[in-house]
C-alpha cells in the first residue's frame, strides 16, 4: 500500500522481494534482469514470510514477478542456482530461501561450493525470532555463551557476505552491500542475509527509492602500463612460454582474445577445470588440460616452460599437480587475474585487470613477436600425439556388460551436439573429463571441481538448463540466435546416492536434462586413490557385510529402477553399441531421460605422471602402506615453493616517467 509521504508499507519479506524484482546487470552494454528467480523450500520459519511474498507476487498481475521454484533439498537448490549463475558467466543469479534450523544449515555445503567457485547466489534463511519471546522456539540451537548465536552464524564463514536483519531499518542497506558482492567478479560469492521469522512479517514504511529499478555495471578493469610493461617483456624474453588458461577466461568472454593471442605469438594454451573450452580442442595451440588431472602434451611443456600466463587460474593444487608441475629452473609466473588475491601467487608479476582487455593489450603490444617456431611445433606435435591416445581411449570395447568409463565418455563426447553441455562433480570422471573431453564450445564444459561435491551434478545439471532455456529467450537480440542445448549430466553411483532428488524438480518443471548414470559399485575414484596410497581400497566398494568386513556380495541395488521412481524416462545399456543408441534415443526425445550403464572401476584412463599431494602414513605395518610412503616421499621432493620473485622489467629512469 503506497502512503502519500512516498513510501509504501511491505512487510520486511515483501520487500525483499520486490527490491530483487528490479535489480538489473550490465556489461558491454547489454542490460538484464540479474534475478531469475527464487528457490524454496518452506516451514514454519519462512513460510509466513517470503514464502507468502512470493505467492503474493505470483498471482498479482506484474509479469516480471520473481519467479519460484519448488526444490527438493535445500542443497540441491543452491547447486541448481549456482549452475544456472556460472553458465551465465555470472551475470545473472538466483536467490534460495529455506526454514530455520536444518532447512538453513542443509544450504552451508552449496554456500562453501559458491563461494569456492567465486559464484553468486544469494541464500534466505530463515532465523530464529528477534524479540527472543518465546525462546527456544522449534529447531533453535540454545548457546548458553551468546543468545545472538544461531546455526545460521555457520554461513559467516562461507559466505562472502552475511548479515542479520534485526529490524527492518537495517534492510535497505543489507541489500545493497549483498548486491555489491553479487555483481562484483573479483568479490563474489555466497551472500547470506539471515531473516528472524518474527521480522520476516513485521510491516514497515519503505521509502519508494528503495523499489526503482537499479541497474549494476559490471566493469572490465583496464590493465596498467607499468604491469602490462613488465608482463610483455617477461613473455619477450621467454623461450618456452605457456598459457595456463583459468575459469577468468570464461567468465570475461576472453576466449576470441586469448585465441587471437596464441594465433599472434604461438604460445600454447593449456587448460583448468574451469578454464576448459577456452580454447577449442582442435586448435593447433591447444595442449589440453593441465596439472594432476592433465595430458602428456600440457604437463610435458609444464615442466620445461621457463614462464607461465597465468590467465583467470587461481592455481588449485590439481592445476599446479600440487606444485610439482612447473618444474624449470628459474621459471617465472606472469599472471592476470580481476582478483588480487590469484594474481599474486607463485611470486608472478601481475596484471590485475579483465583477461579480455589484458589479451588484446598483450597481443598489441607483442604485435610482429613469436615464440620461437620449435616450441610451438613441438607443443602441436604432443597434442596429436595425445588426441591418438584418446582416440585409443573412446573405441576401447571389452567385451561383456561392463564398459570401461573412457569409452562411456568417448560415445557420449561424439554423439553429442558441439554446443552441448557436459556437467560432472565428484567421482573419477571428472578427472577422465579433463583429460579425455574434446571441447568444442566456449560453454560446453561444465565440471565443478573448486568443490568437486558429490551430489552436484543432477541438481547442477537442472540449473545449467534452465539458464539454457533463459539465454534463449532474453539474449537472442543480444547475441543472435541461441541454438538450444542439451546437457549431460554424468554422475556416478556414490554421488547419485548421495542427492538426486532434484531429478523430480526437472521433470515438474518440464525441463530436459540427459543423466548418463554409471554404476560401478562403489567409489571408483576414491577407490583407485586408496590403493595408490598403500589403503587396499578399503570402505570404498558397496558389499554385504560379512565376519571380516565390508567385502561380501555386490549389493543389489537397482538404481534405474529408482531413476524411474523419480518420473525419468530410464534406458538400460548393455555393451557400448546399445549405449550409443541409447544416448541417440535421449538426445531425440524431449523428456529428461536417466541412461543406465555399467562400467569396469578397475580400468583406468589413460593418464600423465603427474603427481597429487596426499599424505601416506609415515609408519604403518602394512607392507602396501610402506611401499605407498616410498613413492610418496620421492614425489614429495619434486615439490617447488615457487618464491623467486620475477625480475622487475622497468629501468629506475622508466618507473619515474
Amino acid at each position: 500500500m503506497t502512503t502519500s509521504t512516498g513510501t509504501v508499507r511491505l512487510t520486511v519479506a515483501q520487500a525483499v522481494v520486490r527490491f530483487l524484482e528490479v535489480q538489473h546487470v550490465e556489461r558491454d552494454g547489454v542490460s538484464r534482469p540479474f534475478f531469475a528467480g527464487c528457490w524454496g523450500i518452506f516451514g514454519h520459519g519462512n513460510v509466513a514470510g517470503v514464502g507468502q511474498a512470493l505467492l503474493e507476487r505470483e498471482q498479482s498481475d506484474d509479469p516480471s514477478h520473481l519467479r519460484f521454484f519448488h526444490g527438493r533439498n535445500e542443497q540441491g537448490m543452491v547447486h541448481a542456482a549456482v549452475a544456472y549463475a556460472r553458465q551465465y558467466d555470472r551475470l545473472r543469479a538466483m536467490a534460495v530461501t529455506a526454514s530455520v534450523g536444518p532447512g538453513a544449515t542443509n544450504m552451508v555445503t552449496g554456500a562453501a561450493l559458491a563461494t569456492i567457485n567465486r559464484l553468486p547466489v544469494l541464500l534466505l534463511p530463515g532465523d530464529v525470532f528477534s524479540t527472543r519471546v518465546a525462546n527456544p522456539v522449534l529447531q533453535e540451537l540454545e548457546d548458553p555463551s551468546s543468545m545472538d548465536a544461531t546455526v545460521n552464524d555457520a554461513f559467516r564463514s562461507v559466505s562472502r557476505y552475511w548479515d542479520r536483519i534485526h529490524r527492518p531499518e537495517q534492510l535497505p542497506s543489507a541489500l545493497l552491500q549483498a548486491m555489491r558482492v553479487l555483481t562484483d567478479p573479483a568479490d563474489t560469492g555466497a551472500v547470506t542475509l539471515c531473516l528472524p521469522q518474527d521480522v520476516q512479517a513485521e510491516a514497515h514504511d519503505w521509502p519508494l527509492e528503495l523499489f526503482a529499478p537499479r541497474t549494476w555495471h559490471v566493469g572490465r578493469p583496464v590493465p596498467q602500463p607499468d604491469e602490462v610493461a613488465r608482463a610483455v617483456a617477461a613473455i619477450r624474453a621467454a623461450e618456452r612460454p605457456l598459457v595456463v588458461a583459468g575459469g577468468g577466461v570464461i567468465y570475461a568472454g576472453a576466449d576470441d582474445a586469448l585465441r587471437l593471442f596464441a594465433e599472434a605469438t604461438g604460445i600454447p594454451v593449456a587448460e583448468t577445470q574451469a578454464g576448459k573450452g577456452s580454447l577449442s580442442y582442435d586448435h593447433p595451440q591447444a595442449v589440453g588440460a593441465i596439472g594432476a588431472t592433465g595430458t602428456t602434451a600440457a604437463d610435458a611443456l609444464a615442466a620445461e616452460a621457463d614462464l607461465i600466463i597465468g590467465v583467470g587460474t587461481r592455481y588449485s593444487d590439481f592445476t599446479t599437480a600440487s606444485r610439482s608441475v612447473f618444474a624449470a629452473e628459474g621459471v617465472r609466473f606472469v599472471n592476470v587475474n580481476v582478483a588480487r588475491i590469484d594474481a599474486l601467487k607463485l611470486s608472478a608479476a601481475t596484471v590485475v585487470a579483465d583477461a579480455r582487455l589484458a589479451l588484446e593489450t598483450f597481443t598489441d603490444e607483442l604485435a610482429g613477436w613469436r615464440t620461437d617456431e620449435a616450441h610451438t611445433a613441438r607443443a602441436t606435435e604432443l597434442a596429436a600425439a595425445w588426441d591418438a591416445t584418446v582416440e585409443a581411449a573412446y573405441d576401447r570395447d571389452d567385451a561383456g556388460d561392463k564398459l570401461v568409463q573412457s569409452a562411456v565418455l568417448g560415445a557420449v563426447n561424439e554423439l553429442s551436439d558441439p554446443r552441448d553441455v557436459v556437467l560432472c562433480a565428484a567421482g573419477s570422471m571428472p578427472g577422465d573429463l579433463h583429460k579425455l573431453w574434446r571441447t568444442r564450445d566456449r560453454k560446453g564444459y561444465h565440471v565443478e571441481y573448486g568443490f568437486s561435491c558429490m551430489g552436484y551434478e543432477v541438481a547442477g545439471g537442472l540449473g545449467v538448463k534452465m539458464a539454457v532455456l533463459d539465454q534463449m529467450e532474453l539474449d537472442d537480440a543480444a547475441h543472435g540466435n541461441q541454438a538450444d542445448r542439451d546437457v549431460f549430466v554424468m554422475v556416478g553411483d556414490g554421488s547419485w546416492l548421495m542427492m538426486n532428488t532434484e531429478l523430480v524438480t526437472a521433470v515438474a518443471e518440464g525441463v530436459k536434462v540427459i543423466v548418463v548414470l554409471v554404476q560401478n559399485h562403489g567409489y571408483a575414484s576414491i577407490g583407485a586413490l586408496s590403493q595408490s596410497l598403500g589403503s587396499q581400497r578399503f570402505g570404498t566398494r558397496y558389499r554385504y557385510r560379512t565376519e571380516s568386513g565390508l567385502d561380501g556380495d555386490v549389493l543389489p541395488v537397482d538404481l534405474a529402477a529408482n531413476a524411474a521412481s523419480l518420473g525419468a524416462d530410464v534406458l538400460v545399456a548393455h555393451g557400448l553399441d546399445d549405449f550409443k543408441a541409447a544416448v541417440r534415443k535421449a538426445k531425440e526425445s524431449t523428456r529428461t531421460t536417466v541412461i543406465h550403464v555399467e562400467t569396469d572401476p578397475l580400468v583406468p584412463a589413460p593418464d600423465s605422471p603427474a603427481w597429487w599431494d596426499v599424505p601416506v602414513s609415515e609408519v604403518s605395518v602394512l607392507e602396501s602402506t610402506q611401499s605407498a610412503r616410498v613413492t610418496y616421499e620421492q614425489n614429495k621432493s619434486t615439490q617447488r615453493h615457487h618464491l623467486a620473485p620475477t625480475p622487475d622489467s622497468l629501468s629506475e629512469d622508466e618507473k619515474h616517467d
